[in-house]
Formats: C-alpha cells, structure tokens, sequence
C-alpha cells in the first residue's frame, strides 16, 4: 500500500513511522522536504498514493489566516483523493467544533477544515485526538517572550503522539472502518501541571488565565472528551519518564 503524509513536525514524522512500521511505502510531503500544499501540484506530488493523510499544521491564533490555511490544506488534499479514489484520512482535534472555543483561532479552522473535508472527499476519515503530551513543550516555544513564556489556563486529556498515530495506521490499513474515530489519554490535568513537569523548560512559566467565557471554558474543561471515548496510550508522567 502506498501512503501520503501531508504535513511536517513531530506529527509527520510519528505518522510515518507507525504507517511504516505496518509495511506501508510512505512519501511525506512538507515545506521541510520542498512542498507547499497550498501552492504546489498536490496531484502530481501524490500520485498514485492509495491513502492520503492530511496532518498539516500552521500555528496561528487568527482565525482568518487558520481557515485559509487549513481550508486550503484539505482543498488541495480533496481534489486528489476525488480524482484518483485515494482514502482521505485527515488529523483533528476532539472537541474543536464546540461553540465555546470558536474565538480561538486555530480551532476555529480546524472545524472549517472538517466541514470542507466532508464536502470534497468521498472517502474520508476524521481522527480526533486530544492534545498531545508534546504540546506542553510546544506551547513553551511557541508562546516565549524572552525568558518567559505563557501557559494558557487549559484543562485537558493529554495523550502520547505515538498512540495517536498507531490509530491512525490502523485505519490505513483497515483495522478501522469507522468514518470518525476519537481518541484520548487516560488521565485529566491542566497544561500548567504538564509544563511543571517538564525537565529544563529553559524559559520561567507563566501561568495565563484567559479571560472571557472563552478561558472559562477551556478551564472548565471545554476540550475534555466524552466518557465513552477510546483511551490509548500511557498516562503522562509515565511517558515523560520514559522520554
């Protein structure tokens, strides 16, 4: 079977380790290794590919240039799978759709990203998984003003970006039909006690309460999955153990 892997980063990488490691050819596609979804010749790029998936990313708190860039993302993808059949298996986060976190930007797009999927993708699957341990690291860099960075006020299911991306093999590989799949970690922490925990931060945390109903929300655990959703995975200070 020959797989696509849209998108860079550590979830690029993980992705194509695991669809690997079940004997899939893989050919990940990035701006690290030249391609640019938005601009260059998906078609050509993935030709012949049997499963597509899309795990781009581009962090970004405005919610207009999220929805450019995700919508523009899973056009590009769509138009492949629906010329050539191709399994669209594209990467979401649980509970991105809510109401409550349309404010924030990069949720904002991934929802939108979810709604084009469904309309140009005749084979699709949606993954959705809770944030992963490696967010907390993430956060850090990406929200760093001088020796300090800034924690979000989040409540969360953390779950081990391996786990995710062994789901996402088994539905390459047709262990799972399902046409939406969820995934969580076992345990309920904040990114705060997440990012305490994390050895040489480099950077002095900050806690970050985010005002409005939007903070209240993701405190009160707007972005905790359902009861019945499928755990994978260690829990968290297990796996910074191991790390």
């Amino acid at each position: 079977m020959r797989v696509g892997v849209v998108g860079g980063g550590i979830s690029g990488a993980a992705i194509s380790r695991a669809v690997e490691a079940r004997g899939c050819s893989v050919t990940q596609l990035s701006r690290s290794t030249g391609f640019d979804v938005l601009r260059d010749d998906a078609t050509a790029a993935l030709a012949g590919a049997d499963v597509i998936i899309e795990a781009t990313g581009r962090f970004t708190t405005s919610r207009r240039a999220a929805t450019q860039f995700f919508t523009g993302s899973t056009r590009a993808i769509g138009r492949v799978a629906g010329a050539t059949g191709a399994h669209h298996v594209l990467l979401s986060i649980v509970n991105c759709m809510r109401p409550e976190v349309q404010g924030y930007g990069y949720f904002a797009g991934k929802t939108a990203q979810e709604a084009v999927a469904r309309s140009v993708s005749p084979h699709l699957t949606i993954v959705r998984s809770t944030q992963w341990f490696e967010f907390a690291r993430q956060n850090l860099e990406r929200m760093r003003f001088g020796p300090v960075a800034l924690v979000p006020g989040m409540t969360i299911a953390p779950v081990a970006l391996d786990a995710v991306a062994a789901v996402i093999a088994d539905v390459v590989v047709g262990e799972r039909s399902a046409r939406e799949v969820e995934v969580a970690g076992p345990d309920t922490t904040t990114l705060w006690t997440m990012t305490k925990a994390l050895p040489g931060p480099g950077v002095i945390p900050v806690l970050l309460p985010i005002p409005g109903r939007m903070g209240r929300a993701f405190r009160g655990g707007v972005l905790l999955p359902a009861r019945e959703i499928e755990i994978v995975g260690p829990g968290f200070r297990d796996w910074i153990t191991e790390t």
